[in-house]
């Protein structure tokens, strides 16, 4: 059994194009002894938007560009790299492997081609696996770094290289092979076939995308909760918060713990309370606090921001 890492370039990706530009790909051994590494170059029939992963420009290939002009379009590299791909004798594997194969996927589109279809790997989902960094996508340059790995960056077969030697120091670390690591961590191979592309898990992932599906859905209920409790609230004409209309973090709203005690102290003390930061003047934050609403609160001249802290003090001086 072979392992293929691979990697992509495009001269420009859209929501419904990516025109693929090199193709580069590692095939070695289970022992990660490299049997054969090679760029396709590929004239991408289009001119180059070179963009980063936050789709702004200043990416720059090293590669001539001239050079891609003298290869043919992608019709002519797809049966290697089909042949290469789908042979059922080999692991294929990359970086953040979806972004690739979805690249395949439009070119196939593009062009009128057969849909491709194999299975594959991916060292990220792996290496976020393996960490516990569930919250963030790592770069490759990042997971090199992490774990001694050199490379040159934005040449295909250089990245698809990098690939191969991230996944054979996780293997290290964890003494086994690479069919191994995956069954360490629970992965479930992504898939390509009739143009639709499944994308890769492992248990670890799994269990943390179910845990914040369960948290946001938590939250949700407790707003709702608190926006109905809210809402039966009765405004008293007098009192010495009379005119001070209040704003809660989202994190106190979604607290029902905190908030409705501190909604019946704001209202029996003349106070009203609005879903909305631009009709407030008075505004709660947790000390620290650097959401979304906080940051919005910060920016409004003339809004009184108060910590937990500071209206608790507040609210004890009108006992």
């Amino acid at each position: 059994m072979d392992l293929v890492f691979f990697d992509i370039e495009c001269a420009s990706v859209y929501k419904t194009s990516a025109k693929i530009c090199a193709f580069g790909y590692v095939v070695c051994d289970e022992s990660f002894n490299i049997k054969e590494k090679e760029d396709i170059l590929v004239n991408p029939k289009g001119a180059f938007h070179l963009t980063d992963s936050k789709g702004e420009r200043g990416l720059v290939l090293p590669y001539k560009y001239a050079d891609f002009k003298k290869h043919p379009d992608f019709r002519a590299a797809y049966p290697k790299i089909r042949a290469l791909l789908e042979d059922e004798n080999n692991i294929v594997a990359g970086h953040a492997t979806c972004n690739d194969v979805n690249y395949l996927n439009l070119e196939t589109k593009r062009f009128s081609l057969p849909s491709f279809r194999f299975a594959f790997s991916d060292t990220q989902l792996l290496y976020m696996t393996m960490t516990g960094g569930y919250s963030r996508q790592y770069g490759l340059e990042y997971i090199a770094k992490d774990l001694g790995v050199d490379f040159t960056p934005h040449r295909a077969a250089d990245d698809a290289y990098a690939t191969m030697r991230i996944a054979e120091a996780m293997c290290r670390v964890n003494g086994c092979d690479f069919a191994g690591l995956e069954r360490m961590f629970g992965l479930t191979r992504g898939r390509i076939e009739n143009y639709s592309i499944a994308k890769p898990v492992t248990a670890g992932y799994s269990a943390y995308v179910k845990e914040r599906r369960e948290a946001k859905e938590e939250r949700s209920q407790a707003r709702r909760d608190f926006y109905i409790y809210l809402s039966r609230k009765k405004r008293r004409k007098d009192g010495s918060l009379k005119g001070k209309v209040f704003n809660f973090a989202r994190c106190i709203e979604d607290d029902l713990k905190l908030s409705v005690p501190l909604l019946d102290k704001i209202y029996a003390a003349g106070g009203t309370y609005t879903q909305k930061l631009a009709n407030c003047n008075l505004y709660v934050a947790p000390r620290g606090d650097d959401s979304t609403r906080t940051n919005a609160a910060l920016l409004r001249d003339g809004l009184r921001i108060v910590t937990l802290e500071e209206l608790g003090a507040e609210f004890d001086e009108l006992r």
